[in-house]
């Protein structure tokens, strides 16, 4: 027991807590200091507790024995316990879940990749070879099913809920890939990559949404990491499907074929996967969301997660879909701002225009397979996804996004420098380092990050609007960079390109040292209720 008084002894018990929270700010200080209590003084009295009592219940059941003493007690009670030597495995039971939405994020990688080798064979076996203007309407034509999905996920997800309007949007996936793989005119393959589009955009917009609600507040950054690992694993199994394309002319067909089987997939996992707990409280089944959380989180989150899910929705249970026209209030045009503004730098600091250059950089140093090439380069990014999965929730989002903006600048600069060298072989070599040190930078944080820390900063209310705005944002942004970078690159040249990315990326660093704030540990409500306060301040 002396663990217990030692405990009590150092953390007293606050007793100004207000018994019946009324207006809102009350309500807003009953929050804080709730939490307060319950991460400060609550949970460590409880596993001091639990050491000691079973210490004497050990000592009691062998009076005349020689006492072994409880060893992780006594160092508790000291202090000195490490626990880094446990094994912390609070993240595994949301994992399958997570698993099964992050399909949709390899579906999204493998469209990215599955057109760059074959987009030849299908121009000549269809009959516009050469058109450049079709050409680019089979590659763009997806981005603007991709624009128009992600406008639309936000009333899905609204009346839907994630899981649900995932699975539903597996039907646009998988039809859109078997018209694309069959088709016998440019209109089928047209109207196949619309549809693949339609449901990408729906998809990158609600993955992220459904992993920050889902994961236990401690690990939602690094389960929200593997959505960057499911892009990147996408576009590395398009990429090596891809290689017999260069000896047959009609293997294309294989890989859109090949590209329905994860939507398959997705619309199966996401049939055993769990609804979001948020969104089940808020339509009312609330003891639906009671039984997720305690399999998820533990039965000692259960009713702290409940009470701040209910504090926070003040009464709108059942009222679940919100109207564009709330983004123009606060503080949800601040937050649509951020997003759009997180998406713009993200876009115009070059990551699509380095991802096409890519071969020819590689091309120089002797690399003529625009496979290889691009196979080097996804490699790079996963492993920046992997180093992102292990320090998002450690060094906390806005460290990671500034650090990942100034990689990206340096390494332009760089690729840049290299370019005006003399000698040929430094310049390649160096070229290739400020490359694979762009992909790294960007894969390390402001891939991941941007669309981890979008849904974090957003109410419950509105996540799935800001987020459907901010995914709108990157669409049009991608189309503008992939429609005028060759040509720029024709007027300016290649270092003039790097040089503006290079500074597009000191640009995004200063932008998000200024207006991102940190959500790294802490939960969903609490981050809401603090925005809140920060409102009701301003306005008093």
């Amino acid at each position: 027991m002396e663990a217990i008084a030692t405990v009590t002894a150092f953390h007293p018990p606050f007793s100004g807590l207000p018994s019946k929270p009324t207006s809102i700010s009350t309500k807003l200080m009953y929050y804080s200091l709730h939490n307060s209590m319950r991460f400060r003084h609550f949970k460590p009295l409880k596993q001091f507790s639990v050491c000691a009592s079973e210490k004497q219940q050990f000592q009691e059941a062998t009076p005349n024995s020689t006492q072994i003493p409880d060893r992780k007690a006594e160092e508790l009670s000291k202090g000195i316990y490490d626990r880094s030597k446990e094994i912390d495995l609070g993240w595994l039971p949301a994992l399958p879940h997570v698993l099964a939405a992050s399909m949709a994020n390899f579906l999204f990688g493998y469209h990215i990749g599955v057109m760059n080798g074959p987009i030849a064979s299908v121009a000549r076996e269809l009959g516009f070879e050469g058109n450049s203007i079709i050409e680019g309407l089979v590659v763009s034509i997806f981005i603007v099913g991709a624009f128009i999905g992600s406008l639309i996920s936000g009333a899905l997800v609204d009346k839907f809920g994630c899981r649900r309007t995932l699975q539903i949007d597996s039907i646009p996936l998988i039809i859109g890939a078997i018209l694309s793989a069959q088709a016998h005119s440019v209109n089928e393959v047209l109207l196949g990559r619309f549809l693949v589009g339609l449901g990408i955009g729906v998809n990158t917009v609600l993955v992220p949404i459904y992993i920050s609600e889902v994961a236990p507040t401690k690990y939602r950054g690094s389960l929200g990491s593997l959505c960057q690992i499911g892009t990147c694993l996408g576009i590395i199994a398009s990429l090596l499907i891809a290689i017999p394309a260069e000896n047959d002319p009609h293997w294309w067909r294989i890989l859109l074929y090949i590209a329905s089987i994860p939507g398959f997939l997705l619309m199966i996992g996401m049939q055993f996967a769990v609804d979001s707990p948020r969104w089940l409280c808020k339509t009312g089944r609330l003891d639906d969301a009671k039984s997720i959380l305690c399999n998820l989180w533990g039965p000692s989150e259960v009713d702290s997660a409940i009470e701040e899910f209910q504090l926070l929705f003040n009464g709108t249970e059942g009222d679940t879909n919100s109207k564009w026209l709330e983004l123009f209030k606060e503080p949800n045009y601040k937050v649509a701002l951020v997003g759009g503004f997180l998406f713009l730098l993200q876009q115009f600091a070059g990551i699509n225009g380095v991802l096409y250059f890519s071969s020819l950089t590689f091309q120089d140093v002797g690399i003529t397979s625009a496979a290889l090439a691009s196979l080097y380069v996804g490699l790079t990014n996963f492993a920046g996804a992997l180093s992102a999965l292990y320090l998002i929730d450690k060094q906390g989002r806005r460290r990671l996004l500034v650090g990942s903006y100034l990689g990206m600048a340096i390494s332009m600069f760089l690729a840049a420098y290299a370019i005006s060298l003399p000698d040929e072989d430094v310049s390649h070599n160096l070229s290739i380092l400020g490359t694979l040190g762009y992909m790294y930078s960007f894969a390390i944080g402001a891939g991941p990050v941007t669309g981890i820390i979008i849904p974090e900063l957003s109410g419950s209310r509105m996540r799935g609007k800001i987020m459907s705005f901010s995914f709108s944002v990157h669409w049009v942004c991608n189309f503008l960079v992939g429609l005028f970078f060759l040509e720029l690159q024709r007027i300016f040249g290649v270092a003039p390109i790097y040089t503006s990315f290079g500074g597009v990326s000191l640009l995004s660093a200063m932008f998000c040292y200024t207006f991102i704030i940190e959500t790294k540990g802490r939960s969903l409500e609490e981050i809401e209720m603090s925005l809140r306060s920060k409102l009701q301040g301003h306005d008093n």
